[in-house]
């Protein structure tokens, strides 16, 4: 038995990020130093930029701790690496919440498609996947159907994000940084905690 609230954001891409660097290192730590000085792409950095969104996003998510709704933080999933960024849990319904960064992103999202700088994502697939692995564990677990809906939390590093909304998901909530934790707090009630 392992207490999931234990969790810090970003801990399993944190670490991986950091089991990335020390094997840069053992190749070569002057290489190591200037692919990280220059920002060069590597699964190591990959794994850094996503492990910071999701601890920004964690952050702010933690805010509604103050008004009565539960966060988790890095849930793995299946025996991988796999996890959930995020699970929030009010008044509201059940979120399993999805971070992307993407650094200076263009972002382009419509009804049955995500593209990110013009290449299409399976975000919307894999967000639609996590949710219902939520819903089966909490139907098997807790023995109730509970309201689940996907959340997918975009941070482009930018003041005006570079977002064109063409057609939002019906099934999947799409949010910037500046919607979170608001957007939860303001979800109509549909459990009782």
């Amino acid at each position: 038995w392992y207490d999931l609230a234990l969790n810090r954001p970003g801990q399993g891409v944190r670490a991986e990020a950091d089991s990335q660097l020390a094997a840069m290192r053992d190749q070569s730590r002057v290489g190591a130093f200037l692919k990280r000085a220059f920002d060069v792409t590597t699964p190591e950095r990959a794994f850094r930029v996503g492990a910071d969104g999701e601890e920004a996003v964690g952050a702010r998510l933690d805010r509604l701790t103050k008004h009565g709704g539960r966060v988790l933080h890095s849930i793995p999933v299946g025996k991988g690496k796999s996890d959930i960024d995020h699970l929030v849990i009010n008044q509201g319904g059940v979120y399993p919440v999805n971070t992307k960064r993407h650094p200076d992103g263009k972002v382009w999202f419509g009804e049955k498609a995500i593209l990110v700088n013009g290449q299409k994502t399976d975000y919307l697939r894999n967000s639609r996947y996590e949710a219902e692995r939520v819903r089966k564990a909490m139907l098997k677990n807790l023995g109730m159907d509970v309201p689940v809906k996907p959340v997918l939390v975009f941070l482009t590093g930018t003041v005006l994000p570079q977002v064109t909304i063409k057609q939002m998901p019906p099934d999947v909530l799409i949010l910037d940084r500046m919607d979170v934790p608001g957007a939860f707090r303001r979800a109509p009630e549909r459990m009782s905690l």
